[in-house]
C-alpha cells in the first residue's frame, strides 16, 4: 500500500464544485430558495479552510484546555444549528438541545476516547476532535429530524407518546440506513481516509465498528431525551402560536 495518501491541488479541487453547481441552477430554475444552498455551500469553503489551518495547530498543542475550549463550541455550535428547522424559537430550546446533546454526546465521547481508544494523553487532540465532531454532528441531525417530527406530529392533534415515537423512529432513519448499508453500498468516511492513507482494511473495520457504535448511540440517546426535555413546550399553551 501507499505510505501517504495523495494531494489534492486546488486546481483538481475545483472541479469537485461542478455537480454542485448543477445542483444549485436545478434549484434556481425550480424557483427555490437557491441563496440559502449558495449560501451554505460558500460557508462550508470558507470554514473548512479556516478550520484546516487552525487544527494544525490544535494537533500540536499539548493543553487539555485548548482541546476543552474547542469542544465546547463544537457542542455550543451543534446545539444552535440543530434546532433551525422548528418553529419555536431556538431561545427557548437551547438548552434543552445543549443538554440533550451534552449528555447524549459526551458521555460516549468518553466511552470511545477512554475505554475503547485508550488515549494516551486523555485529550489527544488528532483522536478526540474528530469522533467528537462524528459524536456532535449525528446527535445534531438526530435532535433536529426529531424535533421537526415531533412538532409536526403535535400540531396534527397526535397524542404526545404517539408523536414521540413516531419522531424517535423518524430521527434514527438516516443512521439505522447506514448500518444496513455500511460494508455492502458504502465505506464510510474514516474508513475511507485510513485505507486511502495506508492502513490494513482489517484494522480501519475496527474503527469503523466503533464509529458506528458511537454514533448510532449518540444519535438515539440524544434525541430520546431532547424529545422528552421538549414535551412542555409543544402540549402546553406555550408554543401554541408556534405551530
Amino acid at each position: 500500500m501507499k505510505d501517504s495518501i495523495q494531494i489534492i491541488p486546488f486546481v483538481n479541487l475545483a472541479l469537485a464544485f461542478i455537480p454542485v453547481a448543477v445542483v444549485i441552477i436545478i434549484i434556481q430554475r425550480w424557483k427555490l430558495n437557491y441563496k440559502s444552498s449558495l449560501y451554505a455551500v460558500a460557508r462550508m469553503l470558507i470554514q473548512l479552510l479556516l478550520i484546516g489551518y487552525f487544527l494544525t495547530y490544535i494537533f500540536k498543542t499539548d493543553s487539555s484546555l485548548v482541546v476543552l475550549a474547542v469542544l465546547t463550541i463544537m457542542l455550543a455550535s451543534s446545539s444552535w444549528i440543530a434546532l433551525r428547522t422548528i418553529r419555536i424559537p431556538r431561545r427557548v430550546l437551547y438548552l434543552k438541545s445543549f443538554c440533550s446533546i451534552l449528555l447524549g454526546g459526551s458521555l460516549i465521547l468518553g466511552l470511545m476516547t477512554q475505554s475503547v481508544l485508550n488515549l494516551q494523553p486523555w485529550y489527544l487532540p488528532s483522536y478526540m476532535i474528530p469522533l467528537a465532531g462524528m459524536i456532535f454532528a449525528n446527535a445534531m441531525n438526530s435532535i433536529s429530524l426529531a424535533g421537526e417530527r415531533l412538532e409536526a406530529e403535535i400540531s396534527r392533534g397526535i397524542q404526545y407518546e404517539a408523536a414521540r415515537n413516531t419522531a424517535f423512529r423518524a430521527s434514527l432513519i438516516p443512521i439505522t440506513n447506514s448500518l444496513f448499508a455500511v460494508g455492502l453500498v458504502s465505506l464510510p468516511g474514516m474508513m475511507t481516509g485510513q485505507i486511502l492513507s495506508g492502513i490494513s482494511p482489517l484494522i480501519a473495520v475496527r474503527y469503523q465498528i466503533m464509529v458506528m457504535c458511537m454514533i448510532f448511540g449518540s444519535a438515539g440517546i440524544s434525541s430520546a431525551i431532547f424529545l422528552v426535555l421538549i414535551k412542555p413546550d409543544l402540549t402546553t399553551g406555550k408554543s401554541a402560536g408556534n405551530l
